[in-house]
């Protein structure tokens, strides 16, 4: 068979299926809470699957199919399930679409140049990236579900805030600053965050 399927890119593979999981409910448009939660869920699989992946001692070949099948499944996940949770709360206007485009192009942009410069910096050291350049596009997983939280209390307003929202994450994508990558205890502390939020969002909308 094509590809790898060693345990280094399962939590990559699980994460993709939240997303698409997440998508399906996002088009149905009657349960985008259960979208919210699998962007947040992806996140939680993404997190971790790089670490995973380092336990294990990878061919080069394998090290470059982990970069790319991770940016590949980084693109549905956090470029195009946001988009398809905005589109189901109200993003349908004209101006709406343009944002969405944009906003998805952007993670696209950024992840290809991820691609590239990850490999590049592969071939001179093993040491885990330190540094990212502009902010990283995972960073929806914690972002949207708390805005989308406060949704009822937005009322009508809401599409059009949450597509300022992505506006600017999307800037944010591909602007050139220096963001220090999160420690594990950085990490853990997002994993708080990110399970107070779910709490919150069952307390708010109880899946209904």
């Amino acid at each position: 068979m094509i590809g790898y399927y060693n345990y280094t890119v399962i939590l990559t593979y699980i994460g993709l299926a939240s997303a698409i999981t997440g998508i399906y409910f996002a088009m149905d448009g009657r349960y985008v809470i259960v979208s919210v939660i699998a962007l947040m869920f992806s996140g939680f699989c993404d997190m971790f699957d790089g670490k995973v992946a380092r336990t294990r001692k990878r061919t080069e070949s394998e090290k470059r199919f982990g970069i790319q099948i991770d940016s590949l499944c980084d693109l549905i996940c956090f470029g195009f399930l946001p988009g398809a949770i905005g589109y189901a709360v109200g993003m349908t206007r004209f101006y709406h679409i343009i944002i969405l485009i944009f906003f998805t192009l952007a993670a696209v942009i950024r992840l290809a140049y991820f691609n590239v410069s990850e490999e590049l910096r592969q071939t001179k050291t093993d040491d885990c990236r330190k540094m990212y350049g502009g902010l990283p596009v995972t960073s929806v997983a914690l972002i949207l579900p708390l805005f989308y939280s406060f949704r009822r209390d937005m009322g009508k307003l809401f599409p059009d805030l949450y597509a300022f929202l992505i506006l600017i994450i999307g800037i944010a994508f591909i602007t050139r600053f220096k963001l220090k990558k999160p420690k594990m205890k950085t990490m853990l502390i997002f994993i708080g965050v990110g399970a107070l939020e779910f709490i919150w969002l069952i307390i708010k909308y109880k899946l209904r």
